[in-house]
């Protein structure tokens, strides 16, 4: 899409979400984002079942630059409407008796997005977290989450990619993009896995470590 087409088509976009906006509170979802600035995100839910499955924590960071603002975070519980399985909190360890704590989903999406505002978004499958989310956002505002996506599997990836003489970039051998393979790889520290604000970091670290690799390369 050339340059005028793609700008076009960004203010045609922009107008028809104004237009279809339930919550006008929420229009600052539609502004320029602040420049260098991003919200790394994570879920935790009750299970992989997008149409099934809900969101028991949010956990979110700020990145401005090439910084990670650990003093700007925002960590929410969330109470779901069904049960917690007991699969579920072997992972994130979340019990029944401690997401009764949280608030509704609905609050916590409210909390979330005037956490991020316009800027983009980044998450380690982060396709995942923003369809859970969109359960919730799209009733509430009548369409999903607007923000640009930045998927830190896809960027390792590409990364790696770059890395391979041009011959073995026709027929790649496998990738390993498991988010602690790809931790060490990167020479980034480790944070307890499943809790949604480490999560969070870790993803924002390595989204940090790769645009700087790749400015670089």
């Amino acid at each position: 899409m050339s340059g005028p087409v793609h700008a076009l088509w960004r203010v045609v976009r922009e107008r028809w979400l104004r237009h279809q906006l339930m919550l006008p509170e929420f229009a600052f979802l539609l502004d320029p984002p602040p420049p260098d600035e991003w919200v790394s995100l994570d879920c935790e839910t009750t299970g992989l079942k997008v149409g099934v499955d809900e969101i028991v924590s949010i956990g979110a960071v700020r990145i401005v630059g090439d910084r990670i603002l650990a003093s700007e975070r925002l960590e929410v519980l969330v109470r779901p409407q069904g049960k917690v399985s007991e699969q579920s909190i072997l992972i994130h360890r979340l019990r029944e008796k401690d997401v009764a704590q949280g608030v509704p989903a609905q609050e916590a999406v409210k909390q979330l997005l005037h956490f991020i505002g316009s800027r983009p978004l980044v998450g380690y499958y982060l396709e995942f977290d923003v369809a859970m989310l969109n359960r919730v956002v799209v009733p509430l505002l009548g369409w999903g989450l607007p923000q640009a996506q930045i998927e830190v599997s896809a960027l390792y990836y590409d990364h790696k990619m770059r890395q391979m003489p041009a011959h073995q970039r026709q027929a790649p051998p496998e990738i390993d993009l498991r988010l602690a393979t790809l931790m060490n790889d990167l020479g980034l520290p480790m944070r307890e896995a499943h809790n949604p604000v480490n999560d969070a970091v870790m993803a924002g670290l390595a989204f940090i470590k790769l645009r700087h690799l790749a400015r670089n390369n």
